[in-house]
């Protein structure tokens, strides 16, 4: 529930923080999060802050948090603070900073805010379910409240483990500013736990000490925490701490419009679109396009610079943006065709390597020869994961090309003939370029054979790159050269 009344938000400078919890591979909305941080950091002069939240050990996985760092810094989604870069308000971890929520906790009870609940886990799960059955709102019924230990151990469902929870008052305000949407109103909260049994604070705590100790300004985060912002607010004025702004983003959907999540969908993980050669430029467009306005009718194509040269919280697209595939493809494939051969080449290699389809990196003999044949297929690529099925035949020895046993099958009955005879021709050929060559197998094969061009060549494309699909032929046996050609020929013709 919103209005259109804004306050706009306010150009000091601002420190933004993007804070993922290292739970496995990153989700694509901490990227979608974070360049709207850094966004709105640059455009005031500000800092971007990156936190990790990892008080849930249970769910902590090795290797996540390092892959935070580098998918960030692939983007160029590069952050002023962090547990890996330092800063003057780290630890940047909250696991490293658990000695830091309690004496806020000890304030939160003293001052009544706040109360132990010692009620244990089957009791609470009674309490819920008899709620369901009977339709009464849920939440937690304060039976621990204003209770000593001693008291609370008479009644039953007692454990020795308390938590913390917050006394949410019954004239709580329901409302609050945001800087996207106006005034948001949110559903009553109930008496949230912010100290679990083992001493680590819960998210909502937690969130909101370390905003404030970290300077933060503006809360950038998904449309699912507006139900908690009241929660905030409340720890706020206890604490008697200045409220930052708040930025409700909306949550990226599936063309279903369901949420976009890492179990049903492969693009919700961040590493997914490095293992998939999508290029970081292309991949940080597209997320502006999601969120945003593009910067003309019928410009989609913008650097982050152009972004945050008109960035307004007040543009921002509050209706869940759909993450159209087709679009990411078509705009992966604009930035492709932008780059230069060298740079492409460099790319391709890089990606063949991280992937596992090199086995190392290339001579330079490999490199001269992916260069040249970069311009050949760089029209026809959407993707870097493309380049290396129709590249491929020029990082092995002539000795070692492996052909493709459907490719080989497809071929027709007079292949062995159709070898001989181009093997025949190209032997003749002393200018060894692509026209020439062309022109030498039309001649032998269509007008002395009377094959068709569709036929024709066939023998040849898989004899060169072991496949059916390649590059352009012709310029593909210029680039390999006359020797290479013609020993790749006659491997095939021995094998058929």
């Amino acid at each position: 529930m919103t209005d259109a009344a804004h306050t706009p938000a306010s150009l000091t400078p601002a420190r933004t923080r993007v804070a993922p919890s290292p739970t496995g591979d990153p989700h694509v909305g901490t990227a979608y999060m974070a360049l709207f941080d850094l966004a709105w950091a640059r455009k005031t002069g500000g800092r971007f802050v990156l936190r990790i939240e990892d008080t849930d050990q249970a769910r902590y996985v090795e290797g996540s948090e390092q892959q935070i760092f580098d998918t960030l810094t692939w983007l160029g989604l590069t952050y002023d603070e962090g547990p890996d870069v330092g800063g003057q308000h780290g630890p940047y971890r909250q696991s490293e900073r658990l000695d830091t929520y309690k004496p806020y906790v000890e304030q939160l009870i003293a001052d009544g805010h706040a109360y132990y609940c010692w009620c244990s886990t089957e009791r609470l799960a009674a309490m819920r379910e008899l709620q369901q059955k009977t339709k009464q709102p849920t939440g937690y019924d304060r039976l621990c409240h204003g209770k000593t230990r001693e008291e609370r151990a008479q009644l039953p469902g007692f454990t020795d483990k308390p938590v913390v929870r917050m006394l949410i008052p019954d004239d709580v305000e329901l409302r609050f500013q945001d800087v996207i949407r106006g005034w948001v109103s949110a559903p009553r909260p109930d008496d949230q736990v912010i100290l679990k049994a083992d001493g680590f604070p819960t998210y909502h705590l937690a969130v909101v000490v370390d905003d404030h100790l970290m300077g933060i300004t503006t809360v950038v985060r998904g449309e699912e925490w507006i139900s908690s912002t009241p929660k905030h607010v409340l720890l706020h004025q206890w604490l008697g701490w200045e409220l930052p702004q708040f930025a409700h983003m909306p949550l990226l959907r599936n063309p279903d419009k369901s949420k976009i999540s890492k179990r049903k969908n492969p693009a919700a993980r961040l590493t997914w679109f490095r293992e998939e050669g999508y290029l970081p430029e292309a991949l940080l467009n597209f997320l502006q396009l999601v969120g945003y306005p593009p910067v003309a009718d019928g410009q989609e194509v913008s650097t982050f610079e152009e972004f945050v040269e008109r960035f307004d919280w007040t543009k921002v697209n509050t209706v869940g943006p759909i993450f159209d595939m087709d679009k990411l493809n078509w705009l992966n494939g604009h930035y492709i065709r932008a780059l230069s051969p060298e740079d492409l080449a460099g790319r391709i290699v890089e990606h063949l390597v991280r992937r596992g389809e090199l086995p190392g990196q290339p001579t330079e003999e490999q490199m001269r020869l992916v260069t040249a044949a970069t311009p050949l297929v760089q029209e026809r690529m959407q993707t870097l994961a493309e380049a290396g099925p129709m590249l491929g035949f020029l990082f092995v020895t002539d000795d070692e090309l492996a052909y493709d046993a459907d490719s080989v099958a497809a071929l027709k009955e007079d292949a062995p003939q159709v070898l001989d005879a181009s093997i025949e021709a190209l032997t003749a050929l002393e200018d060894f370029t692509a026209a020439p060559i062309q022109a030498a197998l039309r001649a032998r094969l269509c007008e002395d054979l009377g094959i068709k061009p569709k036929f024709a060549f066939a023998p040849a494309r898989v004899g060169v790159t072991g496949r059916r699909v390649s590059p352009p032929l012709f310029e593909s046996m210029e680039i390999l050269g006359k020797d290479s050609t013609l020993t790749r020929l006659r491997r095939l013709r021995a094998q058929l």
